[in-house]
């Protein structure tokens, strides 16, 4: 038979203003099937911790004893608890309210904003401070507010997210919004340093009231994609802790380096969907020859071709920021230069996306490329650094069409610059590549990527480059690098060359 605790909710509230309600509440706590946290508020739960009780109905316990308070300062952008601290702005007595778990600081102040501009949100029986006043509160100093506030570089990057979203009418409607709600809250000198912040973030003002890296970049024209940074992070870290294999150039000069770039251009351009028949594309390259009707198809994997054999293109990696903006415009602008609708080599002037995932916008591409490179010259080993840059770039997706290549362009010159063997990816292979690169653009799981990479860098190094080009093909046919059904064929390497 259930007990009478099964039959009570979890938490258990009594108004002040029943007192037969409140003599049994007394009553049950006593007799141990009630367990009293706070005065007027029981929980049935009497095995559980108090603290994780509090915790899980703080939003209910608050406003039963705080109805109409407003959840503000900190806890207005953390909607919640943060560290067992929660500030509620009501009445006019500053006073802490300590539950088990939860210290509840109740701030003096105006209760909820509810007509525009900026209402404040009813949440439950509370309610939570609208956007420009939560950053006015936010910007509130002097002692005792060090641990209720945000700090400022983390309201900047706040501030620089509204921007990136909204761009800068959105970011002057929050000024607007709160110059128009500061007199009643009392928050004159907050709004002053609001407007310093949001005027330094669009360069109206100085800016050197500004802390936080991200809006620093973003006062110096050079603002950037944080999330981007933090994928980069994830893989940057992962591959300065791997251990990577130095893989000898099968193919450094002559003929072989021509043939191995034949391919790698012929693959680099099939997987984006750029294909020719390998007849074709060696009659594109060796003899000069454009497919009737395919002008633009022909030069693309032309321009992937000069760029894989040629200097400073092929093996003379950039050495800083700005070499490394003006390398990736020059590849893209020689792989795409018959393509004058896709503006080649220069900067994307509408955001791209492939499938579900939205590439970086453009006014955060230079920015985003910027801080890549840090990550990527920071790398000690080339096929870490050459990962690196292929990854950065095609995160970034910094122009309107030939990104794939060009970051694959990238990684190569990183490999040949150190006499290491450069990556093909082969038909067959496609999915192996693409799936990593998704799985850490949305999951931040880098090893996928390592391990595929260091896998096709060792099947590329495998073949004999001083055969023929037909024998080579056939070799390469035979290792199912041609195949389009990724369901059938695998990924198969030569057989070893015997020791010379």
């Amino acid at each position: 038979m259930a007990s009478m605790a099964d039959t009570m909710p979890e938490l258990v509230l009594v108004a002040e203003t029943d007192a037969a309600a409140a003599r049994r509440a007394r009553r049950l706590a006593a007799q141990g099937t009630l367990k009293r946290l706070y005065p007027s508020i029981y929980t049935s739960n009497v095995d559980s911790p108090p603290e994780s009780i509090v915790l899980r109905h703080w939003r209910t316990i608050i406003g039963h004893l705080l109805p109409g308070g407003v959840i503000s300062h900190r806890s207005a952008f953390d909607s919640r608890p943060y560290e067992g601290s929660l500030s509620i702005t009501r009445g006019k007595t500053r006073r802490d309210l300590r539950l088990p778990g939860l210290t509840v600081h109740i701030v003096p102040g105006p209760g909820p904003r509810l007509d525009p501009p900026a209402p404040d949100s009813r949440f439950g029986e509370l309610y939570l401070a609208s956007d420009p006043r939560r950053f006015l509160e936010n910007l509130t100093r002097g002692r005792g507010w060090s641990d209720r506030v945000l700090p400022q570089p983390a309201l900047e990057a706040a501030l620089d997210r509204i921007l990136m979203v909204g761009g800068p009418k959105r970011l002057n409607q929050l000024r607007d919004h709160a110059r128009e709600i500061a007199p009643a809250l009392g928050y004159d000198a907050q709004l002053k340093r609001l407007n310093s912040l949001i005027g330094a973030l669009l360069g109206t003002l100085e800016g050197k009231i500004l802390t936080a890296k991200q809006a620093l970049a973003r006062a110096a024209g050079r603002p950037y994609d944080p999330h981007r940074l933090e994928i980069f992070d994830a893989l940057f870290t992962t591959l300065n802790q791997a251990a990577l294999e130095n893989i000898q150039d099968p193919a450094p000069a002559g003929v072989a380096r021509e043939d191995f770039a034949f391919f790698e251009a012929y693959f680099s351009n099939y997987i984006e969907g750029t294909t020719f028949e390998v007849e074709e594309a060696e009659s594109i390259i060796f003899d000069g020859k454009i497919i009737e009707n395919r002008n633009e198809d022909s030069h693309d994997i032309l321009g992937t071709f000069h760029a894989a054999t040629t200097a400073p293109w092929r093996d003379r990696p950039p050495q800083s920021a700005d070499e490394f903006l003006v390398w990736l415009q020059n590849v893209n602008a020689l792989v795409m230069q018959k393509r004058a609708d896709k503006k080649p080599g220069e900067w994307k002037e509408k955001a791209n996306q492939a499938g579900n995932t939205y590439f970086v916008v453009p006014e955060l591409v230079v920015g985003s490329l910027r801080e890549g490179f840090e990550r990527i010259r920071a790398l000690s080993h080339p096929l870490a650094q050459a990962i690196m840059i292929m990854f950065v770039v095609a995160e970034v997706h910094p122009f309107s069409d030939g990104n794939g290549r060009t970051a694959r362009l990238a990684m190569n010159c990183m490999l040949s610059a150190r006499a290491l063997s450069r990556i093909m990816i082969p038909t067959v292979y496609r999915e192996d590549y693409l799936l990593p690169l998704k799985a850490l653009s949305h999951n931040r799981i880098a090893e996928p990527l390592i391990s595929a990479l260091s896998r096709v860098q060792r099947w590329s190094a495998a073949f004999d480059y001083s055969l023929s080009r037909p024998q080579l093909r056939e070799s390469l046919a035979r290792s199912n690098a041609f195949q389009e059904d990724l369901r059938s064929y695998k990924l198969l390497f030569p057989p070893a060359r015997p020791a010379a």
